[in-house]
């Protein structure tokens, strides 16, 4: 019997002021001390400290991890679940993008899971068997949507590669999407932050485990995500409110549904090269777009009305060809390359092979050969 599974955070916040909340669920838990996830940027900027400083008013006690990089590696987890058993904390807030929440679901799950201690062998559907520690997830980017998501990515620094980790387990009990978290953002984290909200709607809502519920989820971002990424790149709040709510409900329905090979192709070039992963994926996204649409039924001509084109009259190559375009067109407006100067000839073969076994793969709704890998790659040089 076929049927479809969705998980859900338990609690979610959302709005203008947001972490407001956060010492009342605190002390309505009777926790104790907060383990901080955070990345060295939004700490020293004083992002992280918009949280820190109630947790302070509300006499909280807290320590502060920030021993993240941007693609989070095996040893920033190791090192983090070290910090959280001699801090004595007995819950987690992770406060970032997706390096701080995914080190974040990493280290509450080892430390709840022991077992799994090699920090690979949660690569893939790991059969874990608690629940991560406590997690409050305060997204601080407009389009990871890791605070409510089951899915998080680490770096194999060792062996040059990013893996995949898939367990229900690691979802945060709580996520608080507050748009003033995001307002700090830099321009360019706006757009590639963006840009990977919107292709994880695209793939979410092509993937081969798309249905009904996660259709409308990701084609209300699709359509959030048209409206308000321009704006959230020139700092206006209302495209920030906009884009912190589309990131959040394409999450909701890419995590359970899965992706694609924009994805796998976005992760490799990640672990190889340090490309920023909104980058990497705003510049595939056009390119698998291109790959899959002989596969995508009528989907593309309602990605781009969401996207805001007028399809009347066009026959299916054309709306295809229009919702291409739309893609392409938001993401140079909002300033991402078209090119990967660090991208060799010689590193191909390596970067194909790695696509095809990522964990994002499978639902893909055309297969890709080794060929078709290096050839798109090839057209990012």
């Amino acid at each position: 019997m076929a049927y479809n599974r969705f998980v859900l955070n338990a609690t979610s916040y959302h709005g203008k002021g947001a972490i407001q909340a956060i010492p009342e669920i605190i002390k309505a838990k009777g926790f104790r001390k907060a383990f901080v996830a955070s990345d060295p940027g939004l700490v020293q900027f004083g992002v992280t400290a918009k949280v820190t400083d109630l947790l302070t008013a509300h006499g909280i006690d807290f320590e502060v991890y920030s021993n993240i990089k941007p693609n989070p590696t095996i040893e920033n987890v190791q090192a983090g679940v070290e910090a959280y058993k001699k801090s004595g904390a007995d819950f987690m807030i992770s406060i970032g993008g997706g390096s701080s929440m995914d080190t974040g679901k990493a280290i509450g799950i080892i430390v709840n899971n022991p077992e799994f201690a090699d920090v690979r062998s949660l690569e893939g559907v790991a059969p874990t068997k608690n629940r991560t520690v406590f997690t409050i997830a305060v997204p601080t980017t407009g389009g990871t949507g890791a605070e409510s998501t089951i899915n998080y990515v680490i770096t194999d620094v060792q062996k040059t590669r990013k893996f995949v980790c898939v367990d229900p387990n690691d979802i945060p009990d709580v996520a608080v999407v507050d748009p003033d978290m995001m307002a700090t953002m830099p321009k360019s984290l706006a757009a590639s932050t963006g840009m990977d909200a919107l292709t994880h709607a695209i793939e979410g809502y092509t993937t081969k485990g798309a249905w009904e519920l996660s259709d409308c989820l990701d084609l209300e971002a699709i359509r959030l995500i048209g409206k308000n990424l321009r704006k959230a790149v020139a700092g206006d709040p209302e495209g920030l409110e906009g884009m912190a709510l589309a990131q959040y409900v394409t999450a909701m329905a890419y995590s359970n549904v899965g992706l694609g090979i924009a994805h796998s192709m976005a992760h490799t070039l990640g672990a190889l090269y340090d490309t920023p992963h909104g980058v990497a994926c705003a510049m595939m996204l056009p390119l698998v777009m291109e790959f899959n649409q002989e596969c995508t039924s009528d989907k593309f001509k309602a990605v781009a009305e969401a996207l805001g084109v007028d399809t009347t009259g066009m026959d299916q190559p054309a709306y295809r060809k229009a919702a291409i375009d739309a893609v392409r067109r938001l993401s140079v407006d909002v300033g991402i390359p078209t090119k990967l100067e660090k991208l060799k000839e010689e590193d191909l073969d390596f970067l194909a092979k790695s696509a095809a076994a990522d964990a994002c793969t499978p639902g893909n709704p055309r297969e890709a050969s080794i060929d078709d890998y290096k050839a798109m790659f090839r057209r990012l040089m």
